[in-house]
């Protein structure tokens, strides 16, 4: 998550108002090149979230020097937008086009997460967007591999673009929000706010996700009443990162609730092995390898006025989901400025010796070697749309085939409470099977599913 410098102690970084200095409280400067240091000896890469929407509402003095750094010609959800399309947007521009080459140069991070960047409006050609990935790629990017990944609830495809050899032109990869949100219902039936979007045809949408990338293809929004998102079929399966939980999904909850405290292990599991075993990378959020009951809450460290308007806020923005239409009700929402909600957003790493705790490790890491072993060797030049296909079998089954290199590989899944659904039997060598010993019916070439059930079958 970011760490440019923010006002008080504790923050998600989503309020940073200096964008070139991390924040004290983690330590210095020299601190977090050791910390990345340290991570390269271990074999790992280190990516970093920078927020190029907006700045925090507190400590930013941007104004009082450079007031062409903002401009009332576009909005935000967060106020005036920044300057990046009208007189004197040069400098500013290279500000941040800057400052995404420092975090590569200064600090030798492996990849940048681009926050929210619907939010940045641009409407000069090229937009900032395209000019600071071109700007990456034709610099530090072409002395060494880089990553660029963007969150965009727009869709926009077109910055995903491969060239001839299937690399990256701009942007790496997307968070792909339309999945998380597919398996959510799937196994929670949540269906209040964006989740509504996904309720009617919750398979049908991962069925999508899982071949052609984005569920919303330039579909209309029925809950944003707008369409969104552009043709994603074309784009290999490395440009949608998949998750079940990030920051955003469990701290934008009321309560910070993780999956685990909102549906059952067995159905869990069964979106576990899909999420972990698809082509698509995977992404976890910290202490969900585990299991970790701690609730992630929102929190911040403002004072004032401000602290006050953050708190009301806060409880606000549920004021439209049924559980909460009472003001005393939405009162118990955790108070973002209190020490208390940040002190019980830490993992609990005493939880990890556990029972459970371990039983959910040994899960993950089963499910990870698998697919370090089994799947990953055949996904380089790997695509989706004409290669990828889905079949929907009566309700809530699905079976998917991608022709990856030198394999095929199908996933058979029962996403429903029924005790068994028969399903076409697919063949090759089964890779992975949560009921460990599946009804197999090769004669009658059928598969017996028991309740929320998934195979995975490699064929050669």
């Amino acid at each position: 998550m970011p760490v440019s410098d923010f006002p008080g102690r504790r923050n998600w970084g989503y309020d940073g108002v200096l964008p070139y200095a991390p924040d004290s409280s983690y330590g210095r400067p020299e601190d977090l090149k050791r910390l990345i240091q340290s991570a390269h000896r271990k074999g790992l890469m280190v990516f970093l979230d920078v927020v190029y929407n907006h700045f925090g509402p507190q400590g930013n003095y941007l104004r009082e020097y450079s007031p062409e750094f903002f401009t009332n010609r576009h909005r935000t959800p967060w106020g005036e937008a920044i300057n990046f399309d009208g007189g004197g947007s040069r400098v500013i521009r290279d500000f941040f086009i800057h400052n995404a080459l420092y975090w590569f140069e200064e600090y030798h991070l492996d990849g940048l997460r681009l926050d929210a960047v619907h939010a940045i409006v641009d409407e000069s050609v090229p937009d900032i967007l395209t000019e600071l990935a071109a700007t990456v790629r034709n610099g530090v990017g072409a002395k060494r591999p880089v990553h660029l990944v963007l969150e965009n609830f727009n869709n926009t495809a077109r910055y995903l673009e491969r060239n001839g050899a299937g690399q990256a032109c701009l942007y790496n990869a997307q968070w792909d929000d339309d999945i998380h949100h597919a398996l959510h219902v799937l196994i929670t039936s949540e269906s209040d706010g964006y989740y509504s979007d996904y309720t009617e045809q919750p398979v049908q949408h991962l069925g999508r996700c899982l071949t052609e990338g984005f569920a919303y293809q330039g579909d209309r929004s029925e809950y944003h009443r707008a369409k969104r998102g552009e043709v994603s079929r074309h784009l290999p399966p490395t440009a949608f990162v998949s998750f079940l939980q990030n920051h955003d999904q469990v701290g934008n909850r009321a309560f910070g609730d993780r999956i685990a405290e909102l549906t059952d292990k067995q159905a869990l599991r069964a979106a576990v092995s899909i999420m972990l075993l698809a082509p698509s990378p995977p992404l976890l959020f910290m202490g969900e390898e585990f299991g970790a009951k701690t609730p992630f809450l929102f929190f911040c460290d403002f004072d004032g006025k401000l602290a006050a308007d953050v708190t009301q806020g806060r409880r606000d923005e549920f004021a439209g989901f049924r559980q909460f239409s009472s003001p005393a009700v939405r009162n118990q929402i955790p108070d973002p400025n209190c020490e208390q909600t940040f002190v019980r957003s830490k993992i609990d790493w005493q939880s990890f010796e556990g029972e459970q705790s371990q039983e959910w490790f040994r899960f993950y890491r089963h499910l990870l070697s698998l697919r370090w072993k089994e799947i990953v060797p055949h996904l380089q030049g790997a695509k989706i749309g004409e290669y990828a296909h889905f079949t929907i079998h009566g309700d809530r089954t699905i079976t998917v085939e991608w022709q990856l290199l030198g394999a095929i590989l199908r996933l058979l899944a029962n996403l429903s409470s029924r005790a068994t659904v028969t399903m076409p039997y697919p063949g090759g060598r089964c890779i992975y099977d949560s009921e460990s010993e599946l009804s197999l019916h090769s004669e009658e070439k059928q598969i017996e599913m028991p309740a929320w059930s998934v195979a995975w079958f490699l064929c050669p």
